[in-house]
C-alpha cells in the first residue's frame, strides 16, 4: 500500500496560479512512476485577491489549517494594489515564524544547457547551498514609527539575534557541509555591527568546535557578495542571517541565469510543523496569464519537498527530468527560449522516469 502525503497548496497570485498546478502534477506523476506514494491536496485561495475581498490574505484559523498537512506548497504572493509589506506579513512571515521554519535552504546551481550571465558560470563553478536563518534577525518585526507625517518622523527597526537561533542554524549548516565538501562560509558584518554580528560570529565559532572536520571561513557580507561573482567555485555551503541570506540568494538566482530557476525550502528540522516549499520568483504580474512563466523553479521546489518527505528515489527522478529539460530544452523566454509554460511542463512530465531523458 502506497503512502499518502497531504499537501496544502497555496497558488497565491500572478504566475503562482500557473506554476503550482504544474508542480503538483509532477509530484503526482513521479509518485505513480515510483509506485511509492500519492498526494492529497487542500487547495487554498489565500492571496492578495482574497485580501481585496475580505481584508486578510488568510483566515484567522489559517495556521491551524496548515498544521493538518505534511507540507505546504506556495506559488507566489503579491499584486499591485497591496503593499509588499502587507502581503509578506499577511501570509509568509507568520508561517515561517509561528511554525519555526528557521532554515531557508536555497540551492544555487547552474544547470547544463542554461547560460549563466557570469562569464565563467558553469555547473562546475556554481554549485552551492545557502542556509539562511529564517525566523529572526532583521525580519523579526520589532520596531515602530513615531511622529508620522511630520518632519521629525522616526522609524526604528530592530534586528533580533539570539544565541539559540544562531547556534541552531549554524549546526544545520555544519551538518550539511559535512555531507558535501566539508567547507562552510559564514556571512557576517562584525566590523560594523558590534553586537548582533559579533554574537553571530561567536555562536558560529562555538558550534565549529563540534565539527573539527569542517573548515569554516568567515566573510564580511560585502566581500562575500563579491566572491559570489569572482570566485563562486570556492564556495559550497554558505550560512547567513535573514537579511544577508535574502540578498545573497537572489544574487545566486541571477548567477543561475534566471529567478525562474530559484527554488526554496522553508524547513522545520524537528518536523513539529509542516515545512513550506516555494519558487522565489515572485508573482510577476506583468507576465501573469500569458503562459510564458518558467515552471522549473516550482518543479525544483517539488524536488526539495520530496527529499524532505523521505521520497529519495522520486526526488532523484524528478530532478533528473528537470535537468534533462534544462540541458536540451524546451526553454521559456527568461532563459533564452521561446517555449510556453505548458510546453516546458509537458516536457518535464514526459521525461519523468524515461529511460534516457
Amino acid at each position: 500500500m502506497t503512502r499518502t502525503h497531504t499537501i496544502a497548496a497555496i497558488p497565491g497570485d500572478g504566475i503562482g496560479r500557473e506554476v503550482v498546478p504544474i508542480g503538483l502534477a509532477a509530484l503526482r506523476r513521479v509518485g505513480e512512476v515510483t509506485g511509492s506514494f500519492g498526494i492529497r491536496t487542500t487547495d487554498l485561495d489565500w492571496s492578495c485577491e482574497r485580501h481585496h475581498r475580505t481584508g486578510s490574505l488568510m483566515p484567522e484559523d489559517g495556521l491551524a489549517i496548515l498544521r493538518q498537512h505534511d507540507a505546504i506548497f506556495l506559488g507566489a504572493v503579491g499584486f499591485p494594489g497591496v503593499p509588499d509589506h502587507v502581503s509578506l506579513w499577511g501570509l509568509l512571515l507568520p508561517i515561517r515564524q509561528q511554525f519555526q521554519l528557521y532554515v531557508n535552504l536555497r540551492p544555487i546551481r547552474v544547470l547544463e544547457g542554461i547560460a549563466s550571465p557570469l562569464r565563467r558560470g558553469s555547473p562546475e563553478t556554481v554549485d552551492m547551498l545557502v542556509v539562511r536563518e529564517n525566523a529572526e534577525g532583521e525580519y523579526a518585526g520589532l520596531g515602530g514609527r513615531h511622529y508620522r507625517g511630520t518632519p521629525d518622523e522616526v522609524a526604528i527597526q530592530s534586528a533580533v539575534y539570539t544565541r539559540r537561533g544562531v547556534e541552531r542554524i549554524a549546526r544545520y549548516a555544519f551538518d550539511l557541509a559535512r555531507s558535501r565538501k566539508r567547507t562552510l562560509a559564514s556571512a557576517t558584518k562584525s566590523n560594523a555591527l558590534q553586537y548582533s554580528a559579533v554574537l553571530w560570529d561567536e555562536a558560529v565559532n562555538g558550534v565549529a568546535k563540534d565539527y573539527p572536520d569542517v573548515t569554516v571561513s568567515s566573510y564580511l557580507i560585502d566581500a562575500l557578495a563579491a566572491r559570489f561573482i569572482l570566485n563562486p567555485e570556492t564556495l559550497d555551503v554558505v550560512v547567513a542571517s535573514n537579511l544577508f541570506g535574502d540578498i545573497l540568494t537572489d544574487l545566486g538566482g541571477a548567477l543561475q541565469g534566471s529567478l525562474g530557476l530559484a527554488a526554496s525550502a522553508n524547513l522545520d528540522p524537528t518536523r513539529t510543523y509542516p515545512s513550506l516549499f516555494e519558487p522565489v520568483h515572485g508573482s510577476a504580474p506583468t507576465i501573469a496569464g500569458k503562459n510564458v512563466a518558467n515552471p522549473m523553479a516550482t518543479v525544483w521546489a517539488a524536488v526539495m519537498m520530496l527529499e524532505h518527505l523521505g521520497e529519495a528515489e522520486a526526488a532523484r527522478l524528478l530532478m533528473r527530468a528537470l535537468e534533462s529539460v534544462a540541458r536540451t530544452g524546451p526553454h521559456t523566454m527568461d532563459v533564452g527560449g521561446t517555449a510556453s509554460t505548458t510546453e516546458v511542463a509537458a516536457a518535464i512530465m514526459a521525461r519523468i522516469g524515461a529511460a534516457n531523458p
